[in-house]
């Protein structure tokens, strides 16, 4: 049975087209690409970070097309628990939508954590819990006054990001046939030592599963299309936009980066968090005779970090809202206040934002590795559940007599698509932990953080399957009515 809020309001469907393309561009635009893609082209050369970060391109644009026909079909605030809970079990949906809500909750605080490192750059003497609030109020407030707000402010973190890569991609290019600082590059570093690869199968495949986490935070527009003001032609239109713009940044980013820097180069192993003076971007605009580089990309960055905090606010927000709807977590969770905000759930997902406070107690860059740590295999399999909740919700389409004219956004390539991106997340979960086992004796702290989040949502699946008494649901009883568990 399911339990309804008594709201005195709903959800706004304020998000215009250009607010969804920014949410899923600003959410997977990053750390990743500013940070980890020096380090990939360190591990596995120019080529074998361009060949990972293309397959995984390949395994997003499936699962967002995936998203896609669900999203448009159904407009869910909350989407993945919700479609998982129709189309495979209520159980399944319930692991789910709490996993998503873990994960970008713990993500909120991670990112919290990241930010008050950076701001040291600046300002080396200051204390953490301080930056930590500010910033967590400001998230907060971001995601209190309206959801046109928390567009609004994606919009422009994204824009941020956007216009970076873009000047990056041009000075780079200018290097590269010696218009601008020195004389051209050329190709001559995908030729050094034994590039374009280096390290073999099992350095590609370690860059696969890195790359993974930079594409996170495509799926938030899953999320978002129950606010949109128009589901049907936004979502279509925001996801093929996406893949495209992504797959240019990023590809063309590494490509850039490869190309002017040596993978031999010891900087690029050394892209973290807390020395920004070695991000790639970094290295290259130096390169270049921008001697302000580094100050630039550590404000560039530190918007890309409140960025995926804001988005993290929102989704984690929404999630929980969903859940409460559907009576998976406390009603009271499912109230909505005048604006349209969900303000209840918004104060529990805050509450879980400070646990950045303890970066203050426990040193900045240890706290923020652990919760990346526990919060970072969540995202995986969020995207396993939107491939099997796809695959039998089209089966059970087609079960049910429907005709697929019928369908407002259809995913190309099915079946293909979908057993192809649950095939490749199972291979990166499983491969996620094996820098464990590659020493003399087992690294048990590794794996544990690495893997906790596994039994966790087995525990949750298998919990609420035996306490509720659930089932698979069979095809031909799968609930496809659009609007079954709307607001309306």
């Amino acid at each position: 049975m399911q339990h309804k809020a008594t709201p005195d309001a709903t959800l706004r469907k304020s998000l215009k087209a250009r607010h969804m393309t920014m949410i899923a561009l600003g959410g997977s635009i990053g750390t990743g690409l500013f940070l980890a893609s020096g380090g990939a082209v360190a591990e596995a050369g120019p080529g074998g970070a361009l060949l990972a970060y293309a397959a995984v391109g390949l395994m997003v644009y499936f699962l967002m097309t995936s998203l896609g026909e669900l999203a448009t079909f159904m407009p869910e605030s909350g989407s993945f628990n919700t479609y998982a809970g129709r189309f495979v079990d209520p159980a399944f949906g319930f692991a789910m939508g709490w996993n998503f809500w873990y994960n970008w909750a713990v993500t909120i605080a991670a990112e919290l954590a990241a930010a008050t490192v950076l701001i040291k750059y600046w300002f080396p003497e200051s204390h953490s819990a301080w930056w930590s609030l500010l910033f967590l109020a400001i998230i907060f407030l971001l995601n209190a006054l309206t959801v046109k707000g928390y567009g609004e402010s994606e919009y422009w973190f994204a824009m941020i990001k956007i216009v970076t890569v873009v000047i990056f991609l041009t000075v780079g290019v200018l290097m590269i046939f010696g218009i601008m600082g020195g004389p051209a590059v050329g190709f001559a570093n995908f030729t050094v030592g034994d590039a374009p690869f280096h390290g073999g199968f099992f350095a590609v495949l370690g860059v696969f599963m890195a790359a993974g986490f930079s594409f996170q935070g495509t799926e938030l527009i899953g999320v978002a299309a129950g606010e949109s003001e128009n589901p049907r032609e936004n979502v279509p239109r925001a996801i093929r936009q996406i893949f495209w713009r992504i797959l240019f940044f990023y590809i063309l980013a590494i490509l850039v980066i490869g190309l002017i820097i040596p993978y031999t180069n010891p900087n690029l192993l050394r892209g973290d968090i807390s020395d920004i003076g070695v991000s790639p971007f970094t290295l290259v605009f130096e390169k270049a005779g921008l001697a302000i580089a580094a100050s630039v990309m550590n404000a560039v960055i530190l918007t890309s970090v409140l960025s995926a905090g804001n988005s993290g606010m929102y989704a984690a927000t929404r999630v929980l809202y969903a859940l409460a709807r559907e009576g998976k977590a406390p009603r009271f969770l499912g109230h909505i206040n005048r604006r349209g905000i969900p303000m209840n759930a918004l104060l529990i997902t805050t509450a879980v934002g400070m646990l950045a406070f303890l970066a203050s107690l426990y040193g900045d860059g240890v706290v923020y590795n652990w919760l990346l740590n526990a919060s970072g295999m969540c995202g995986f399999i969020t995207w396993v559940g939107i491939a099997v909740s796809h695959y039998r919700f089209r089966r059970a389409f087609t079960a049910q007599g429907h005709s697929l004219s019928e369908l407002p956004y259809k995913a190309r390539w099915f079946p293909f698509g979908p057993l192809f991106a649950f095939a490749l997340c199972i291979i990166v979960i499983i491969g996620q932990g094996a820098d464990a086992f590659t020493g003399q004796e087992i690294d048990w702290k590794t794996m544990i953080a690495t893997y906790m989040s596994v039994p966790l949502f087995l525990l949750l699946w298998l919990g609420y399957k035996w306490i509720k008494r659930t089932k698979i649901v069979p095809l031909k009883e799968c609930d496809l009515s659009p609007d079954a568990s709307s607001d309306k």
